[in-house]
């Protein structure tokens, strides 16, 4: 096309109007593309196109219906080849979990948002829905059942896509390896049940916003049985490719060309001949609908949809899904390019702010991991209960504060105040059926061949001493149970390796002298330690918690992997000399002096 035939294109674009005009000129644009991508191969059919709606645009100052319709003529030849490359339409409504607001809010934007894609399904059949996210269904679930029984309905129509693997549309950055995991573990065992679909449909990992996505997410998307992924950022090379991680396990990946919230208008024909004959596709995704605080697609985006479908030199459009595409990429994954790294980093920034909500994650994680290990212990070797149901929701409530507006730190105090209620609750759940577990299978065990004095107990005050002693710093709750002078510790080692440290104990009000204590091992041999806190004061130590008082004391411990070890504090017959504190009255010269020509 000449430069005389581009200033006239220009000058209609700037000065023609109303609905004819944008019609017939967005079919000439999308032209131009399209006889781009084929070495010029409709030029000539182009410019005589719009030396015709040139000279009768000067004549009548209007673009009439009749003036289009016979320039759509015109251009009719390219038809085919123009409806050959096709748009597939996927409406969503990106859902932020309390971004700049508090959870209340989050609830009333996904019922609000749900309401209106239900109610435009009755008035266009063939419009579809897409929705990512398990949390929202579990809100939709908890506030209006109702809605949940319309919501099942269409998902059993084929018109309502659960586009969700994960809890939350999550960071990939920092919650751990066993996180990433139960994210599509729970995902799938709640929607396949509250909706009843096939697990093995649930297979896109659906992250248009997250800021960054590490190596190892191929690996557990694909042993998740999760198959594809859709992002927008953290990345700007391919828009299709394959991704794979260090093992090899891969993944197709639809990185979006544009943008995920979007309106509709002519434009997005407009990247679709390059973009498919740079990747060697016939068929684009497009994502669209108002996002970030809900909303979704408009009925005016479903009216324009519909109109251009109808337009002869455009592409074809339709309703779909994202399975409809990711089926199509499917048939073409062996030729995508591979991507071998890490997709980082947006707004790094987030990783180093709300460090309060990142030490809840961090916390949540570990504590998790240590009441599942002994409740797994107790329920399968000593006769215990594993409390599935307990574990199941605090898990639940770590990863909705995974959703990457959540654990980066880019939400507001209404985010973190909610994010550090949900890790109360998750600690509460942790440290009672880890205590549980601990406690259950102490009970059982052989204590017999310890040396345990037999003392009059009838003046014992220990009982209820230390009660949720601990908990304030994350730790497991220290509440006595013995009494006397002859103490007995089971310590637990949660971890996978041998451990060989020095360990703190709290003794709850020990009535003996303090100058005789002696720690054992379960062998009956003597244990190096050392007091810790408090003071002497005639050999008692003076530390004091809601009417008990405690000595800490370090003891050096050896405790098997996932184990435990037994020890014993006791009054021995004889006692250690109390070394007098020697006060520094003055400061005495350096025994050892080191000295030169310079110094």
């Amino acid at each position: 096309m000449n430069d005389l035939q581009k200033i006239y294109f220009e000058n209609l674009k700037k000065s023609a109007s109303g609905i004819w005009a944008g019609r017939i000129l967005s079919q000439l644009e999308y032209a131009m593309k399209l006889s781009g991508t084929k070495e010029g191969k409709y030029d000539d059919v182009i410019e005589e196109a719009i030396n015709y709606l040139n000279m009768q645009y000067e004549g009548e100052g209007v673009l009439s219906k009749a003036t289009v319709l016979k320039t759509e003529g015109m251009i009719s030849r390219m038809s085919a080849e123009a409806k050959g490359l096709k748009v597939i339409c996927a409406a969503h409504a990106h859902i932020d979990m309390n971004w700049m607001w508090g959870f209340a809010e989050t609830a009333a934007i996904i019922l609000d948002t749900f309401r209106t894609m239900l109610d435009i399904m009755k008035e266009y059949p063939d419009f579809t829905f897409s929705q990512s996210q398990a949390s929202v269904y579990r809100i939709v679930e908890e506030y209006d059942a109702e809605m949940l029984e319309e919501i099942k309905a269409r998902v059993k129509e084929g018109r309502w896509e659960v586009t969700a693997s994960t809890w939350v549309e999550t960071d990939k950055n920092m919650p751990n390896g066993e996180s990433l995991a139960r994210h599509i573990l729970y995902t799938k065992k709640y929607l396949s049940g509250l909706l009843d679909i096939d697990q093995e449909s649930l297979k896109l990992d659906f992250e248009p916003d997250t800021f960054g996505h590490n190596i190892n997410v191929p690996e557990i998307m694909t042993k998740g049985g999760v198959k594809y992924y859709y992002h927008c950022r953290g990345y700007d090379g391919h828009n299709i490719y394959r991704w794979k991680s260090p093992s090899g396990s891969s993944v197709i990946v639809y990185r979006e060309p544009l943008w995920y919230n979007a309106t509709i208008d002519s434009g997005i024909a407009l990247h679709v001949p390059e973009f498919c004959s740079k990747h060697g596709v016939n068929t684009i995704l497009k994502v669209y609908g108002v996002g970030d605080h809900g909303g979704g697609p408009t009925r005016r985006d479903i009216e324009k949809l519909m109109e251009m479908s109808a337009w002869p030199v455009f592409p074809t459009i339709k309703f779909g899904t994202f399975a409809e595409y990711f089926n199509i990429l499917e048939g073409i994954s062996e030729k995508l390019p591979v991507v071998d790294h890490e997709l980082n980093f947006v707004f790094t920034g987030c990783y180093t702010t709300q460090t309060r909500i990142k030490l809840a994650n961090r916390v949540s994680e570990a504590k998790l991991n240590e009441a599942e290990l002994f409740s797994t212990f107790t329920s399968g070797f000593a006769g215990g209960k594993y409390p599935k149901e307990s574990f199941e929701e605090a898990w639940k409530n770590v990863l909705f504060n995974h959703f990457h507006d959540i654990l980066p730190g880019s939400g507001v105090i209404e985010t973190r105040e909610y994010a550090m209620g949900q890790f109360q609750q998750v600690l509460a759940a942790a440290n009672t059926g880890l205590t549980k577990a601990l406690r259950n299978i102490a009970v059982q065990v052989n204590t017999t061949t310890l040396p345990v004095n037999d003392e009059n107990l009838s003046d014992t005050i220990s009982e209820g001493a230390g009660v949720g002693f601990g908990a304030y710093d994350y730790g497991v709750p220290q509440a006595e149970r013995g009494a006397g002078k002859s103490r007995i510790y089971h310590l637990f080692n949660p971890s996978v390796y041998d451990r060989s440290e020095t360990v703190e104990i709290t003794v709850w009000d020990w009535p003996g002298d303090m100058r005789r204590v002696e720690v054992l091992d379960k062998d009956g041999k003597p244990v190096k330690y050392q007091v810790l806190s408090g003071h002497l004061q005639q050999y008692h130590l003076a530390g004091d918690y809601w009417g008990h008082k405690y000595m800490k004391l370090a003891i050096h411990a050896e405790i098997p992997p996932c184990g435990y070890t037994t020890y014993l504090l006791h009054e021995k017959d004889t006692f250690d000399p109390v070394v007098p504190r020697d006060e520094p009255r003055v400061e005495r010269l350096d025994k050892y002096v080191l000295e030169n020509s310079n110094l």
